[in-house]
C-alpha cells in the first residue's frame, strides 16, 4: 500500500476514477453532482494505491484559513474497515494543522457518521440533503 499526496494530473485522475466507482456507480450519485468543478490542476489529493489501483482518496480543501474541509473522501468497498480511511484523514489533518488550521469540518453521509465519530468528530448541524444524499455537518478541534 502506497500513500501519495499531490496535485499531479495522474493523481487527480486516479482519485476521480475511484470517486466515480464509489459515488456514481455504487451510491448512484449523478456524475454531474459528484464532479463539481473543483477538480482543478492545482488541487491537492490524498490517495492510497494498492499496486496501481486507487483504493482510498480525499480532496484537500480549506473552508477558511483556519478550518480544514476534507472533500470527496471515499474508500473502495472491499478496503473499508481496514483503517485506510482513518490513516488518510489523519495525514491530511496533520498537514492542515501545520498550515494553521484549528478545526476540521466535514459534510458526512449519514452512513459514515460512526466512522467520523471514531476519528473525533461530532455533529454540528441538522441533517440535510447534498448531492441527493442525506448528510450532516460534523466538526473536530485540531488544536
Amino acid at each position: 500500500m502506497k500513500k501519495i499526496v499531490g496535485a499531479d494530473e495522474w493523481i487527480r485522475a486516479a482519485s476521480c476514477f475511484l470517486r466515480y466507482q464509489v459515488f456514481v456507480l455504487e451510491q448512484g450519485i449523478p456524475a454531474e453532482l459528484e464532479f463539481d468543478g473543483k477538480d482543478i490542476p492545482q488541487q491537492t489529493y490524498y490517495l492510497f494505491l494498492d499496486q496501481k489501483r486507487p483504493v482510498a482518496t480525499l480532496r484537500y480543501e480549506k473552508k477558511t484559513p483556519t478550518c480544514f474541509k476534507p472533500e470527496r473522501f471515499c474508500v473502495a468497498k472491499e478496503y473499508r474497515g481496514k483503517g485506510l480511511g482513518g490513516q488518510l484523514l489523519e495525514a491530511a489533518e496533520k498537514r492542515a494543522v501545520s498550515e494553521g488550521c484549528q478545526t476540521s469540518y466535514v459534510v458526512a453521509e449519514m452512513t459514515a457518521v460512526g466512522f467520523y465519530e471514531k476519528q473525533g468528530y461530532h455533529t454540528c448541524t441538522e441533517p440535510f440533503i447534498e448531492d441527493e444524499v442525506l448528510c450532516i455537518g460534523m466538526e473536530k478541534s485540531l488544536a
